[in-house]
């Protein structure tokens, strides 16, 4: 197999004028103005994005911590009944509990 080798010619630098480098640098400030312009638009967007997302966020925390509030509040109504049921149906027993459970705690509370 022959391979065919091919051979580029550089183009000589041709020297601009005054003019052609304004005209260049004139488009590369349209260039950047417009980059300027999206980047702009792009950072709104995300700002926009993480707003939405931090609001979202705090409205799903805000659920969750009101049902587990919820929660508590209705875990700790049902103790206070059933230790009200207790002291009912077992007066003597109950109130031997609290004797001892306070003896505890002075016992505790006094070293």
């Amino acid at each position: 197999m022959a391979t065919a080798t091919t051979t580029r010619t550089a183009k000589p630098a041709t020297p601009k004028t005054p003019e052609d480098m304004e005209a260049e640098i004139d488009r590369l400030r349209e260039d950047v103005a417009k980059l300027t312009k999206q980047l702009a638009a792009t950072g709104n967007h995300a700002y926009s994005a993480a707003a939405r997302a931090a609001n979202d966020g705090m409205e799903e925390l805000r659920v969750r911590g009101q049902a587990a509030a919820d929660a508590v509040r209705s875990n700790a109504y049902d103790l206070e009944r059933q230790v009200s049921d207790a002291v009912r149906e077992k007066p003597i027993s109950s109130l031997a509990i609290a004797a001892g459970v306070g003896f505890f705690f002075a016992l505790l509370t006094r070293r």
